[in-house]
């Protein structure tokens, strides 16, 4: 099994930043996929952002140009920068894992962390 392990949220202001970050832990030998998704009250859980293999990401549209992801594959770590934040971004925000774990094709979610933008 893989542990993911989320830190960075809490509340901001509209137009402020955060840093999310991820630790993976576990017998792990190969990364697929990390990444980020989102799940606002009442709506479903939805893609952030992705990195795929070494260096291929994949944006949200409604997060492009405002959040960068990035991925310290010694650590096994992944990061979300999130800048220019907008109300509408409020969200618990879940890291996400797909590789292979202990001779296993795994996929993890983290447990989730709230990150609410209001003023």
């Amino acid at each position: 099994q893989v542990r993911l392990v989320e830190a960075g949220g809490g509340l901001v202001q509209p137009g402020g930043s955060l840093r999310l970050s991820c630790a993976a832990s576990g017998s792990i030998f190969r990364v697929d996929a990390m990444g980020w998704y989102r799940q606002a009250p009442g709506k479903q859980r939805e893609l952030v952002a992705r990195i795929i293999g070494g260096d291929n990401t994949n944006y949200a549209d409604a997060v492009k140009g405002r959040f960068t992801i990035s991925r310290d594959n010694g650590k096994n770590t992944v990061n979300l920068q999130m800048n220019i934040l907008k109300p509408e971004d409020t969200a618990v925000y879940y890291c996400y894992f797909e590789g292979v774990v202990a001779g296993v094709r795994t996929q993890g979610w983290g447990q989730g962390t709230q990150v609410t933008v209001s003023s």
